[in-house]
């Protein structure tokens, strides 16, 4: 059986299908994005790295290794000042001699951990970019199956260009906090601990002189996190919006420019535009507000320390060789110190956009397709071809009825066209007879059987559709009247072409059925 229809399914005049037309709103849910941490999600994520077990731990022994190698050096280099100037200091031919052997010693143990930070580097990057790499394959390979599954209510309801974003720029963010994200936290967790030991292990009371300007710090964090958390859920809608005006203007660009709409709808992006750079010239601005703040934190530690070390090298507390090992390692670490501080301010930025990817991400792939078959689904045998509504009842949208009571028989063989103005329904039953979309009420029979009796590739193969818009996807002719038959002949595709009369036209092409399409068959 055969039937024509248009390329969306209607059913009445103008948009009632209850979708907000303002670009600020698609169906999901942006109160709730933005959050730095959300335990629920970061579960969802391990099961991604389970097939990379072995490559994530050793990124994981490598990052270990690298924290340590690179955080024990300033220690090694104040431990071996301290040795050295006091051995200088003392004067004795013996303890002169042993200084030669003194900086072989710890210039060895420094060239060592060196060399360990720089192999542990290295390793710890060739992992997260194997493992980063195949997560990223695997979530667009699985994001593409579910939308491929999803019935087309999904699609009426959900702008493209959205669908599009979660699939692209969500995607890669979630891969970046999976791989590199995360181990850049625990690395930065990781040095924040050996920085604290080596610190205390060095001198306690400079320690706690150095730790002291924490508690300014974490207030200002907790003031900075809130409009923070807005700002970014405005980033995220900023672009979204932005690609959704995109895709939409380039997928009707023919309509765009046969009604000179070219300046208007440049206008209107504009206005889009803009707010996305407003919002994220915000985020910027916050972001900008911590890193000075930090630095300022940073050389106030660093000014208090020398000040301590002076008063008490002059009060007789510290040797010299003291003095100018605590001197340079106290130096070292508060700079290291505030390095991985700055580096997870500047994460957060990241993890506030993981996170809201990962919600978007988990929306799509939660949202359950609306046509599903029973377990006991009939394959549709051959067909004689006789169709029966009896007392339909349908809706796009909830409260907004298309058809009702709707009884229309048709017998095999019957050729029936269907008469209306836009939005009468006429789209709309002839995509219920490929249950395209359920139907609320009353029944929809297939040579006696209720179509939701029946498994829908069956149904679906038994019929052939001609749309208003057909739509030519890329790669040959041949590929083209194929893709609902993959094991069609040549023989078989030539058939279906001079049916449609299209046989003579693609003969004289150069490559016949072999000439490559581009998409929608634009050359």
């Amino acid at each position: 059986m055969a039937y024509w229809g248009g390329g969306q399914a209607g059913g009445w005049s103008g948009d009632q299908r209850g979708v907000q037309r303002g670009r600020a709103v698609d169906g999901w849910d942006y109160a709730e994005l933005g959050r730095v941490y959300e335990p629920g999600l970061v579960k969802r994520l391990f099961p991604f790295l389970g097939p990379y077990k072995v490559q994530t731990i050793v990124a994981t022994i490598a990052m270990l290794v690298f924290a340590v190698a690179s955080y024990a050096q300033p220690y090694v280099m104040a431990v071996a000042t301290e040795s050295i100037v006091e051995k200088l200091r003392s004067g004795t031919p013996a303890e002169l001699a042993a200084v030669e052997s003194e900086i072989l010693r710890f210039g060895a143990i420094l060239v060592g951990l060196a060399t360990f930070s720089f192999g542990s580097a290295a390793l710890q990057r060739l992992m997260t970019g194997y493992v980063g790499h195949r997560i990223l394959r695997d979530l667009r390979s699985q994001m593409f199956e579910h939308l491929n599954k999803l019935s087309l209510g999904f699609f009426d309801r959900e702008e493209v260009g959205r669908v599009m974003s979660r699939v692209t720029s969500d995607v890669v963010t979630l891969q970046e906090l999976i791989t590199s994200g995360f181990l850049n936290i625990l690395a930065d967790i990781v040095g924040l601990a050996l920085i604290v030991l080596f610190l205390f292990l060095l001198d306690p009371l400079l320690a706690v002189i150095s730790l002291s300007v924490i508690p300014l710090l974490m207030i200002f964090m907790v003031w900075w996190q809130s409009p923070a958390a807005h700002a970014f859920i405005r980033v995220r809608q900023g672009i979204s919006i932005v690609n959704g005006s995109i895709n939409e203007n380039v997928s009707g660009v023919r309509i765009v420019q046969s009604l000179n709409r070219e300046d208007e709808n440049l206008r209107q992006f504009e206005r889009l535009n803009r707010v996305n750079l407003d919002a994220n010239m915000d985020a910027v601005k916050l972001q900008a507000a911590v890193i000075p703040m930090v630095e300022m934190l940073s050389t106030i530690a660093t000014a208090v320390v020398l000040i301590v070390i002076g008063v008490r090298t002059f009060a007789g507390d510290l040797g010299a060789g003291e003095a100018l090992a605590y001197a340079i390692g106290f130096l070292l670490y508060i700079q290291r110190f505030f390095n991985p501080v700055r580096d997870i301010v500047l994460q957060y930025t990241m993890l506030q956009r993981a996170m809201a990817g990962a919600h978007r991400i988990f929306e799509v792939l939660d949202t359950e397709p609306e046509i599903v078959d029973p377990p006991d689904a009939k394959v549709l045998p051959d067909v004689e071809g006789r169709i029966d509504f009896n007392e339909v009842d349908f809706s796009y949208v909830k409260n907004v009825p298309v058809l009702r009571k709707f009884d229309l028989h048709i017998e095999p063989g019957e050729t029936i066209a269907f008469v209306g103005h836009t939005g009468a329904g006429k789209t709309t039953v002839t995509a219920l007879v490929n249950r395209s979309y359920d139907i609320e009420g009353g029944s929809i029979l297939i040579d006696g059987t209720d179509l939701r009796e029946i498994q829908r590739a069956s149904l679906t193969r038994r019929m052939s559709v001609v749309l208003q818009e057909p739509y030519l996807f890329s790669g040959t002719i041949a590929d083209n009247i194929r893709y609902g038959r993959l094991d069609a002949t040549d023989e078989e595709i030539a058939d279906a072409a001079r049916a449609v009369g299209a046989h003579d036209f693609v003969d004289r092409l150069p490559a016949g059925y072999d000439t490559e399409l581009h998409e929608r068959g634009a050359n």
